[in-house]
């Protein structure tokens, strides 16, 4: 599959089999659904456990974003957001799932998009920004559709979330070349 993007030139991206789209899919889905019950758990004013678990979502993205290129990460994102949209809404309120779902949906794209745009420049550049941008908006858009005007700290819980995603978000780019270099290996080698 030749695909387009960030510069003029075409790229030859490695084709995604039906098993690796599988399990990039679970992968959404447990970091998502997971994320949900966790962000109703805080862990003191300032954060819940969900902003622990949530930025992996950015570094499943962004793997799969380099190595199968952005039509496969987007695939796997929209099939993602409706797997996890059908499972939060039993395990998470309706307003938790409807605001995961709106943030996750922007946020992804929006790194997918920026990912590409950074592909070609140094290694840890494209996750590093398209992962501080998603994270950013994913923040602001859950955390006001999800708890504003309910009486929680959210503003409070919002601070702590946004400062942990990043922070989490820098500690992905360790995992993230681990697993870059492991997957450009010969499948034999």
């Amino acid at each position: 599959m030749t695909v387009a993007g960030g510069s003029a030139a075409s790229r030859r991206f490695a084709s995604m089999s039906r098993p690796q789209f599988a399990i990039a899919v679970l992968c959404m889905l447990v970091v998502v659904v997971g994320s949900n019950i966790l962000v109703q758990v805080p862990l003191n004013n300032w954060l819940t456990w969900g902003g622990l678990s949530y930025p992996v979502a950015f570094l499943v993205t962004d793997v799969l974003n380099r190595r199968f290129g952005p039509a496969a990460a987007r695939r796997v994102v929209w099939f993602g957001f409706a797997a996890a949209l059908v499972v939060s809404v039993w395990v998470a309120s309706p307003r938790i799932a409807l605001a995961s779902g709106l943030a996750y949906i922007c946020a992804q794209l929006v790194d997918i998009q920026v990912f590409d745009r950074l592909r070609d420049q140094r290694w840890w550049r494209a996750p590093l920004v398209s992962g501080v941008l998603g994270a950013i908006l994913d923040t602001a858009v859950f955390f006001s559709v999800a708890f504003a005007a309910t009486g929680a700290p959210w503003m409070t819980w919002m601070m702590g979330d946004l400062a942990i995603k990043l922070a989490v978000n820098i500690s992905m780019l360790a995992p993230f070349r681990a697993l870059m270099w492991n997957l450009a290996k010969p499948a034999n080698a």
